[in-house]
Parts: C-alpha cells; structure tokens; sequence
C-alpha cells in the first residue's frame, strides 16, 4: 500500500508539471522590442474669424496660427479673418512599454485666410511623453495618464511660438478587459510667443466622457468639456478674444488584438464663441507592431 501511494503521488506531480508547461506554452510570447510606429495625422480644420486653432491635442494647428496671429497681427486692422487649415503630423512614437510611449514630430500645414491656399510647409515641431502614473489592474482606482507635450513653430523668427501642452487624464475601467469605461481629465496650454508686444494667454478644457469597444475591435471614445481661452493681445489690440465654451470630441478607432491602432477618425467641434471644426485621419505607419 505504501509503494502503491508513493507511486500516485509521484503520478499526480508528474501530470501537474506537464499541465503547467502545457500552460506555459500556450500564453503568448511577451515582446522583445517595442511598438515603433509614424503615427500619422491629417487634419483638416476650419476656424472663424478672431480665433486660434485650439482644442484637444491641437498643439501643432495651434502654434501654426499662433505664429501667423504674430507675425501678421499688425497688418490685419479688423483682426484675424476667419481660415481653413490642412495639416500633417508625422510624429515617430516609440512605446518603450505597456506604461511609456515617446513622441517626436515634425509637422506641415498649408492655410487659407481668404487670399487661397498658402504653400505647404513645415509649420512647427513636438517632441513628448505619454505615461501610465497608476494602472487600474481591475482594482478601484482609475488608471491615471500624464501626456507632455512641447511645440515650436518654424521659422525660429521673430513671433515665433513655445506651447507647453499638459493633459492629465483619469480612465476607470468597468470590466476586466477594459473595453467600456469612464474618463475624466484636464488639458492646460501654456504659449510663450518671441516677441515684445504680444502675448498669448493660457487654454484650459475640464472634460468628461466614456468609451465601448466592441468585439470586432472596433472602439468609441467620447468627450464633452468646457474650453476656457485667456485671449491673445498684440500692442494693446485683442486678437482673439477670451471665452469659455463647450467643446466636444468624439473619436472611431479600429484596434487589433492586442490594442495596437490600425485606423483613426477624430471629430471635434469647438465653440470659440462660433463653432469651429476639426476632423483628423489616423493611419498608423507599423515599423515594428507587438
């Protein structure tokens, strides 16, 4: 009876050594090198008269017309008309980890005041840092997200602009595999603009919204906030005037398996008092894809 247990127990360690290398094998390899990706933008935006391009992430559009606010200002004895804006964003992001993604870009746009369409060129540059602070992991307390994000415009002359762009946002999660959930957050711009007589004051947006991804991939985030804009001074003279608005963002993404984008289409409108719109393509460029 002795040998008789002894060999079972032998048979029961043998068989749960297999099951979990059984186990072992069947998960997923986990990465040896990060996402790499050109996370391409196109932008297509109208903005009426009197106003920036401001908004949710709009840090390239916005040191375009910034700089133009500056540099052309003194010429406009009305003000800023109202413009149409095409722009590109080519930011090469590398997601160090599940946690750390960086950003650098260089960034194109072609305008129309209403003389036509400027020629396309490069209008400014963004370097930055996306970054989990806390994950959920199925607990009760939210994921939080700091994004970073620095914008010069070019050429570095004379009305030349520097946008600091922080967003700090809150995800909580309503499953185990985060595919419906609430948001919170906070997006603060601060400009400093190169010249003596012009002055570009601070955009706040405080913002609330949710997101469903269904089974196909295919996912839905919505934003509602209100956008508070300081106003932009050039000697003296009101540029764009102060306000707080509604603002409203609603973003399509397609996914993969393993929450890579494969496509985008962002739709935001702002109110600045009048609405302006904004509609952005995403098609990510895949150097190397996890």
């Amino acid at each position: 009876m002795r040998a008789a247990a002894m060999g079972l127990c032998c048979l029961t360690i043998s068989a749960g050594a297999a099951f979990a290398a059984d186990e072992e094998e069947d998960k997923p390899p986990k990465p040896t090198a990060p996402n790499i990706y050109l996370d391409l933008r196109t932008t297509y935006a109208t903005i009426p008269a009197g106003a920036l391009g401001l908004g949710f992430g709009n840090t390239s559009l916005s040191a375009a017309f910034e700089a133009l606010a500056a540099q052309r200002g003194a010429t406009l004895p009305n003000g800023l008309p109202p413009a149409k804006s095409i722009a590109v964003d080519l930011p090469l992001t590398v997601d160090v980890s599940d946690r750390v993604s960086l950003y650098g870009s260089v960034s194109g746009s072609t305008t129309d005041v209403g003389g036509g369409w400027s020629t396309f060129d490069m209008t400014s540059w963004n370097i930055g840092v996306q970054a989990d602070l806390y994950q959920q992991s199925g607990g009760k307390i939210p994921t939080i997200t700091l994004q970073s994000t620095l914008t010069q415009s070019v050429p570095n002359e004379q009305g030349m602009t520097n946008s600091f762009n922080h967003v700090l946002e809150f995800d909580y999660a309503l499953d185990e595999d985060e595919t419906r959930g609430w948001l919170a957050g906070v997006q603060y711009t601060h400009t400093d603009i190169a010249s003596l007589v012009a002055r570009i004051k601070p955009n706040t947006i405080l913002y609330a919204g949710g997101y469903y991804q269904w089974p196909s991939n295919w996912k839905f985030i919505g934003r509602l906030g209100v956008q508070s804009f300081g106003g932009a001074q050039l000697a003296g003279r009101t540029l764009a005037a102060s306000f707080t608005q509604p603002i409203l963002r609603l973003d399509l993404d397609r996914m993969d398996d393993n929450d890579n984008r494969l496509f985008g289409i962002t739709a935001q409108i702002a109110w600045m008092p009048k609405p302006s719109y904004q509609v952005t393509l995403r098609t990510p460029l895949y150097a190397v894809r996890n």
